[in-house]
């Protein structure tokens, strides 16, 4: 395991932007603009002389890109945009937005952007993560070695190397940690965690509340209001998305069931009706997430559907109120935080056991921690949710968020539910497999995983299965 403690704020890992991908579309977005600022802190004398802006993409971000809008992403997010507060459908208006719209504002002028601006280049490279992207302001002798296929490496103003790690978390080349403020009750992963509660003889909710108010200054109920904010913004995605159809972007020409299937659930009974609801609202928010409208990362926007379908079940079937369910939220976002710790929450890195996976882990958890259970079930819970999504397969037909993730959604908070039944209804003293451990068990499986089954399109159902 990881020898670094947990720092994350619970807003970074649940952050509201625009689908289709955390990994594919947040983070390159927030690369773009992150861009955007530093040019402004160059001289004058290299922005007179800058020409034009590109874009190289690598690994799976060259490989799926496209479908998960990760071209316009960077554009969106070199025009000054963040994935936080762009408008939730900016992402599919792009190619409405008008030319001269277009531009990147360095301070002392403007340069044109565009999808031209895009390259996609290598899959295989040796860039430390697979989802890695370089963006250069280039000088006008540069633009001019294009023509003639010369490189004129020093007519390159300006470059910074972009990592995309999942979750929408953003790195760069020569990245360090920032110094985060200590939390209050540190820990590396769950057994940790269980060591700070038994110690300090906090409840869970406690702990990660006076954890987040180290972290991010603010006060217990500043967090529960944004809390309250997300759980809002998942709900309504939901209601979107059940009340929309059509066809999904792309060209697979996927129609949208979310709508459907809550109809069927409202003629059915018992057991079916249950289940139907909670794929249908499973199916609403990753539909929502595939469309590129605004959904919230739970871990990761290809995940996103999995919480909000439990949470709508905890309240309409659960009857359980706002406080529950902010403090099964709060017992979610620290599932997600051991798994990113200690392995990870992106596709490009250990497959889709890092986002379904992990997301359904997070969902189980949320539930026993909403009814009232102790710190050993809550754990257990995620642990029987995520054991059983070991060794899942990143593999997106054509390379767009619908094959097979929106019903990976549905299966998810399905098994999320049944996780949380098992963990419930068994003697939790003989749970044998610690969270920790199968934590572990995804990192090394993900290691093994063959590349092509991690994000790129070149494995699984992404090349078995045809469309036109």
């Amino acid at each position: 395991m990881t020898d670094k403690i947990i720092t994350m704020s619970i807003f970074d890992l649940l952050e509201a932007g625009p689908g289709p991908s955390s990994s594919h579309t947040i983070a390159p977005m927030k690369a773009g603009f992150d861009f955007s600022e530093r040019v402004k802190t160059l001289s004058e004398k290299i922005l007179n002389n800058a020409k034009g802006v590109r874009v190289r993409l690598y690994g799976s971000l060259s490989a799926t890109g496209k479908g998960h809008g990760t071209d316009r992403a960077v554009i969106i997010g070199l025009m000054g945009n963040k994935p936080s507060t762009c408008p939730p459908t900016l992402l599919n208006d792009f190619l409405n937005i008008p030319k001269e719209q277009k531009f990147i504002d360095l301070r002392v002028k403007k340069l044109p952007l565009d999808l031209e601006n895009i390259e996609h280049s290598s899959v295989s490279h040796n860039f430390p993560y697979s989802n890695t992207l370089i963006i250069e302001l280039l000088s006008e002798e540069y633009l001019a070695s294009r023509a003639t296929s010369k490189d004129f490496q020093n007519s390159i103003l300006f470059s910074w190397e972009y990592y995309s790690v999942g979750g929408g978390f953003l790195q760069w080349k020569g990245y360090t940690e920032p110094k985060n403020i200590m939390p209050a009750h540190p820990y590396r992963n769950m057994t940790e965690l269980k060591n700070q509660l038994k110690i300090k003889k906090l409840s869970l909710e406690k702990l990660l509340l006076e954890n987040e108010t180290s972290i991010s200054g603010l006060s217990e109920e500043e967090i529960k209001a944004k809390l309250d904010k997300i759980i809002y913004i998942m709900k309504d995605t939901v209601n979107r998305g059940i009340n929309t159809e059509g066809v999904l972007p792309g060209p697979i020409g996927l129609k949208r069931k979310a709508k459907r299937l809550k109809e069927c659930a409202d003629a059915l009974q018992t057991i079916d009706q249950y289940l139907c609801l909670l794929d249908s609202y499973a199916y609403a928010v990753a539909e929502e997430n595939a469309a590129g409208n605004t959904i919230v990362t739970a871990p990761t926007c290809g995940a996103a559907g999995v919480i909000p379908a439990v949470l709508m079940i905890l309240e309409e079937h659960f009857h359980l109120d706002i406080v529950a369910q902010r403090s099964g939220l709060l017992a979610a976002a620290a599932i997600g935080f051991i798994a990113k710790n200690n392995a990870s929450i992106a596709g490009a890195e250990v497959g889709c056991q890092g986002e379904i996976g992990v997301a359904t882990a997070m969902a189980a958890a949320m539930i026993v921690q909403a009814e009232g259970y102790s710190p050993k079930v809550v754990e257990n819970a995620a642990e029987i949710a995520l054991e059983h999504q070991l060794g899942l397969t990143c593999d997106p037909v054509g390379g767009y968020v619908q094959i097979p993730c929106i019903e990976r959604n549905a299966i998810g908070a399905v098994k999320a539910c049944n996780a949380a039944l098992i963990a419930e209804n068994e003697n939790p003293n003989t749970h044998i497999v610690s969270f920790d451990t199968t934590v572990k068990a995804m990192r090394e499986i993900g290691r093994d995983m063959n590349r092509k089954f991690k994000e790129t399109a070149l494995g699984g159902l992404a090349i078995c299965m045809t469309y036109c």
